[in-house]
């Protein structure tokens, strides 16, 4: 299935049916559940019984709501990743739907055969998961939006050269009246009125932050036995950790159900992508193919860890190898950010603290 936002196109592969059908839907999904159940008919109308469904579509601005919808009545359905599926290089290729889809069709076809390289399958979350993702993620956006109002309070004042207010401070909406430029000029009073719409935003904006932040606070309180937040309160006690990052790290990877060690660092996205020609061998950096916020919040926990956890064996490992390399001191962060996920892994499903970790006192 190819999804965009007003229309759904469907194809398919029929047994006893040597047509391939192409059909142009209307965003519903039961009218994908009738059309789905025609071409049934038409199967066993040619002498195959159908047993199994199978239904693939790729990630995108639907989610998994459309997956979790057919599951619930007996129709397999899978999510690809989409950047997994091997494309074209040409210059200048043809792409459509209807070309989009042929390519999803092979590729979904061989990992059907058993060819896990032919695309990747994205883990469909239950309703209850992906909800309890939704309060970090939309503090990260409030906390953006926040910082972009105080730059562009700064910018305003800056305009008028008022370069010594902090528009942080909590007097600072009451200052506002007596500040003057440079010249002696009071601020102008289109320019006051802008400053104060946008004082009054940020203040908002903080205050949905603060909303969410207890929020947290009282679930950890009210269930702290449950698997979420019993992992939160156990990342918590590690010093160098705060509630943010164990928050984030439990509800996006650490909760996950993933194989072992590699399917956790693969799934943070801090793997190399290698590149090896003939004699040539050079690294690109990092695959990105993980989970962009687990990548940059152990990246800064990395650092972090540095300062807290000196007398860690993994700080140690760290000073060792950039002992007489200091410019290697970024590339190595990223192995130290792989090996402290990993831990922190282990930590919380395992039990086993990491060597030399120092951590605080259990409530």
């Amino acid at each position: 299935m190819e999804l965009s936002k007003k229309s759904w196109l469907v194809a398919g592969i029929i047994p006893g049916v040597e047509r391939e059908p192409l059909k142009k839907l209307a965003a519903d999904q039961n009218e994908l559940l009738k059309l789905i159940e025609r071409w049934r008919a038409e199967a066993e109308k040619a002498g195959h019984k159908i047993t199994r469904i199978a239904v693939a579509f790729e990630t995108g601005r639907d989610g998994f709501w459309l997956a979790r919808w057919l599951r619930a009545r007996g129709i397999e359905a899978h999510v690809i990743h989409a950047a997994s599926v091997p494309v074209p290089r040409e210059h200048r290729r043809a792409k459509t739907d209807r070309l989009d889809t042929q390519l999803l069709k092979r590729a979904f076809l061989g990992w059907l055969r058993g060819e896990r390289d032919h695309c990747k399958m994205a883990a469909i979350p239950t309703f209850a998961e992906e909800d309890a993702r939704r309060p970090h993620r939309e503090r990260d956006t409030l906390v953006g939006e926040h910082t972009t109002i105080i730059n562009r309070i700064k910018a305003t004042l800056a305009r008028l050269g008022i370069r010594d207010f902090n528009p942080t401070l909590k007097e600072a909406p009451k200052r506002l009246e007596h500040l003057c430029t440079p010249e002696g000029e009071p601020i102008p009073p289109n320019t006051l009125c802008e400053l104060k719409r946008d004082f009054a935003r940020k203040q908002f904006v903080a205050e949905q932050i603060q909303q969410i932040e207890k929020a947290r606070l009282e679930q950890l309180k009210q269930a702290p036995k449950t698997r979420p937040n019993l992992m939160v309160l156990v990342l918590m006690r590690v010093i160098g950790i705060g509630i943010e990052t164990a928050d984030m790290l439990v509800k996006e990877i650490l909760s996950r159900n993933l194989r072992d060690r590699r399917a956790v660092a693969r799934y943070g996205g801090l793997t190399g992508s290698p590149d090896e020609s003939g004699s040539q061998r050079r690294e690109q950096g990092l695959a990105r193919s993980g989970n962009a916020r687990v990548r940059k919040g152990m990246i800064q926990l990395a650092w972090r860890f540095l300062e807290f956890q000196k007398e860690s064996a993994l700080a140690k490992w760290f000073e060792v190898r950039t002992k007489n390399a200091r410019t290697s001191r970024k590339k190595m962060i990223v192995a130290l950010a792989r090996k402290l996920l990993i831990a922190l892994w282990h930590l919380v499903r395992d039990g086993i603290v990491p060597e030399g970790v120092v951590l605080r006192p259990a409530h």
